[in-house]
Order: structure tokens, then sequence, then C-alpha cells
């Protein structure tokens, strides 16, 4: 690899819509600076927050002029910058954040990220789990484990077929919580995997709360929350005295809030942004992604991967469903 200086990637020089603005071809390989590696990718995984910034969703600018898309993805390190351990060329390893603040993410051949955020995969996990553990796992991670442990604790997970939910789900049932999650529609329970959520709830049945409530009398410890606004009121029907509410995503961007409710429960209220957790939060976030991982604690549906020939078509696929499982891009090696 050590010659290459062209590589094959997908990238956007505007904002707008995937066919009109995503484009084909080569590009220049980049250099590892000083601290980080370069991955020779094999996956690139799309979350909805890639599509946002390329659609130019509100609060999504495009600061820089060109950008190689999404920000996860799982390869084989090849080279390294100045201060890395060069025993690290070689290892197999899924990485986040290769777009978060950074113009060049997964979408192509190689990149290059901090050596921090090129985790070591396991030889037990497969690339497929490992290009779905960046955004979602951290998130979800956050979302569980932010205010301390859970072992004990009753866990409801509003979304739990989600790409956030589904690992929170995972992670908290990991960490010896009772695991209640929650479902749009009730044709969705049977997709629902009863080894780890305890409880599966339909939020089209006729009294949700009450439906949590038998499972959880004293009320549930945390609410992982997928629709903040959606879901205020019932969240705070169901939660026990010093509650937290981890919400990483909402409907509505002001939300009413239900406040001497939750005032007199005494719930804390975490917003989740994936972006802009700590260095340290990522990290302690990826070690024990990867732990759950190799124990075979963590599984998530695939959908058929797209080429990187057809990424438009794979962002489509992520705005518009169907919700088949994670969306994959396969780079060509």
């Amino acid at each position: 690899m050590e010659g290459i200086s062209l590589m094959k990637a997908a990238w956007y020089d505007r904002q707008g819509p995937a066919a009109e603005v995503l484009q084909l071809g080569e590009l220049p390989a980049p250099e590892p600076e000083t601290g980080e590696v370069r991955v020779r990718l094999s996956l690139s995984g799309i979350s909805p927050g890639d599509t946002k910034k390329r659609a130019g969703w509100p609060g999504s600018p495009m600061i820089y002029p060109r950008v190689i898309p999404h920000s996860d993805g799982v390869g084989v390190i090849d080279k390294v910058g100045s201060g890395v351990d060069t025993g690290r060329i070689g290892q197999r390893v899924w990485i986040y954040g290769a777009q978060s603040y950074r113009p060049f993410g997964t979408a192509a051949e190689l990149t290059c990220v901090p050596y921090a955020q090129a985790v070591v995969l396991p030889a037990e996990v497969s690339y497929e789990l490992g290009a779905c553990l960046g955004i979602p796992g951290i998130t979800a991670h956050r979302a569980v484990f932010s205010d301390g442990p859970v072992s004990g604790k009753t866990v409801l997970v509003q979304g739990v077929l989600g790409a956030v939910g589904l690992i929170a789900a995972q992670l908290a049932h990991w960490g010896g919580a009772t695991v209640i999650g929650t479902v749009t529609r009730a044709r969705d329970l049977d997709h629902i995997d009863a080894s780890v959520v305890s409880h599966a709830i339909a939020l089209d049945q006729t009294d949700p709360p009450s439906a949590i409530r038998a499972h959880a009398p004293g009320g549930v410890d945390r609410v992982i929350e997928v629709a903040f606004s959606d879901n205020a009121d019932l969240d705070t029907a169901v939660v026990a005295n010093d509650a937290v509410i981890a919400a990483y995503a909402s409907r509505a961007e002001r939300p009413e809030l239900p406040f001497w409710p939750l005032l007199f429960a005494n719930v804390t209220l975490r917003l989740l942004g994936s972006d802009d957790f700590s260095a340290r939060a990522k990290q302690q976030a990826s070690t024990d992604l990867t732990a759950a991982a190799q124990q075979g604690a963590l599984t998530v549906d695939v959908a058929p991967i797209y080429p990187l020939a057809e990424v438009a078509a794979a962002h489509d696929h992520v705005d518009n469903g169907p919700r088949n499982g994670r969306i994959l891009v396969a780079i060509p090696t």
C-alpha cells in the first residue's frame, strides 16, 4: 500500500439530495499525521447523522469544501504517523469519528484517524458487527452508563429495534439490568429478542404506561429515549424517583415538558450529542463495546450490503427505509 497515490472514494462538494451531490471517482490517498493511523477500509457504516450532514439538515452546515462522508468503518491499519507504535500496522480495527469535525470519512479505500479512534477488533467479532459499533454503539453506551452502573436496575429502552436502541438494550442486559423495550406497533413485537428484553411493550396499545408499570411497579431507573418530544409524558408516567432520562433524539426541536411531575420525581434529563462526547467517554465506550462484542453480547442485523458505486442508494435507504438492518457500504479492495 506504500506506493498508492490515488484511492477510490465517494464525496460531495455541496449539500443536497444523495443522487445529486454524491460523486464517485479517485482522490489523493491520505497520509497519517502525527498521532494518526491510516486504515485500509473494508466496510463503511452509514448513520442518519451522515445523511443529515450531506442533506444540509439544520445545524449541519457545509464547513469543509469537500467531504468524504461516514464516520464508522472497519479495516486494517496499513500506515502510522509519527508518535504511533509501528506494531499497530496490520491490526484489524473498527473506527469511529472519522468524519466527526473532520472532512474525510470512511466512504473511501483509505482514511486517517487519531490512533485511539482505531480500536482493535478481536478475531471473534465480524467486520459487519465492527462497522456498526461507532455512532450507534457509543451513543448507546453513553445513554446506558453515563450515570453509573445499571446492575440490578430497570432500564426502559424506547424504540428498542432502532440502531441505538438495539445496542442500548444489549448493553444494559450485559450490564446486569432488567430491560423493558418499546416498539411503535404491536406487529413489531415478534422481532424483539426475548433473551435481552425481558418485557416488550407496543406503544399502539390502549395504555402503555400501565403496561410498563406492570413490569416495574416502582418505576424505571433509566429511560433510553429516541423520541423525547413524543414520549415525554409517557416517560414521566413510568419513572422512579431519581431516575435518568437519557435522550439522544427528539422529533420536535422544542419539546414541551411536564415540569412539575419530573421535578417531584427528582428526574435527571441527560441529552446526548454523539460527536461531542469527551475523548475519555468515547474511549471507555469503545473498550466496553469491544468487550461485549467479543463475549457475544452484541448482535446487529445488517441489510444487504451496498457497493461503493451505489452509495447514493445506500443514503436513500438510511433516510427512507425499509428498516431491515444497519446500512453498510463495501469498499473495493
